[in-house]
């Protein structure tokens, strides 16, 4: 991985999306990286100078760091392809499909990736059709445990594990929060693991698979990014053929969704060995407790000549 043609970077955190602390966690990690590499590196929130800014001075890159919708949904990497200025991470076209869960799924099933079974509800549909005969309807063909979560959006915010129907009304008013389509979906038993996906020019690779296990029992929004609330085992304990399944899926799924560089695939692999897709992020956290940065560790990669590495990659695929 060489990284010559880099000497400008613009790492864009912040923002105002609901995962703004997240965001500029993970712009400050990627900022020491690269500077560490001896790349000049500019941190900035985007706020309504940010375009005039690009435009008069131009970096080599720009390293998109926000979360949520503001750097994930597209719309950010739309302005960036029409400034013809290149950026690390997918293409507004591949974001799109990627933020979108239930089309993410549906990508990952025609390429032969299990996905639960599961439906999609619109906040207006909820409310038009009334919520009573909905929620009965959805208790009876999709029984509990399940889990409920929003259409679009990331770091488990409004993600809740329903095990009695008594908890699923609850359920839907908290996704709703975040999102106006909710995931309704069956709850797969097993082994929780994240696979990082890189590609610094010879084609997607699978990282080591990060097992999670939440103290609590679920990977919601604090055992993600408080030190201590969950354990990772790094990589994660699976036998050889589940591990190369998992690693094959992720691969698939990344392909499937026409991303590039660097995703992150989130799967449980039940009993059987069989990797299930749950979501895939195309802008995965690289806090210090973020889960690509510890495979890319685990794997034996320096950060700094990645994170470089991947910048020029960026470059390169502009034309």
């Amino acid at each position: 991985m060489t990284t010559s043609a880099i000497h400008t970077v613009t790492v864009l955190a912040g923002g105002i999306s609901h995962e703004r602390d997240v965001s500029l966690r993970s712009g400050r990690r990627v900022v020491d990286s690269l500077a560490a590499n001896g790349i000049q590196v500019e941190l900035r929130d985007p706020d309504a100078s940010l375009l005039a800014h690009l435009t008069s001075d131009r970096p080599d890159v720009i390293w998109p760091a926000l979360h949520g919708a503001s750097g994930e949904d597209g719309a950010l990497r739309g302005l960036l392809e029409a400034l013809d200025i290149p950026f690390v991470g997918s293409t507004s076209a591949a974001a799109r499909l990627a933020w979108d869960k239930p089309t993410a799924k549906e990508l990952a099933r025609r390429v032969g990736v299990r996905t639960p079974r599961g439906i999609t509800l619109s906040h207006d549909a909820f409310r038009e059709l009334g919520a009573a005969g909905v929620l009965a309807a959805i208790a009876e063909e999709h029984p509990v445990p399940v889990v409920v979560k929003p259409a679009r959006g990331g770091s488990a915010q409004g993600i809740t594990v329903v095990d009695e129907p008594g908890g699923l009304p609850r359920a839907m008013v908290d996704a709703y929060t975040y999102c106006d389509d909710v995931i309704v979906e069956q709850k797969i038993t097993g082994t929780e693991i994240a696979v990082g996906v890189i590609d610094t020019g010879d084609g997607p690779v699978a990282l080591p698979a990060v097992e999670i296990v939440p103290r609590s029992g679920t990977y919601g929004f604090e055992a993600r990014y408080n030190a201590g609330e969950t354990t990772f085992y790094t990589p994660a304990r699976l036998d050889a053929a589940a591990g190369e399944a998992a690693a094959a899926a992720a691969v698939a799924v990344h392909e499937a969704l026409g991303l590039r560089h660097l995703s992150r695939v989130d799967l449980i692999v039940d009993a059987a060995g069989t990797p299930w897709f749950l979501e895939v992020n195309v802008l995965p956290g690289l806090t210090e407790t973020s889960l690509v940065p510890m495979a890319l560790d685990a794997a034996g990669y320096e950060l700094g000549l990645v994170y470089a590495a991947l910048a020029e990659k960026a470059v390169r695929d502009r034309g």
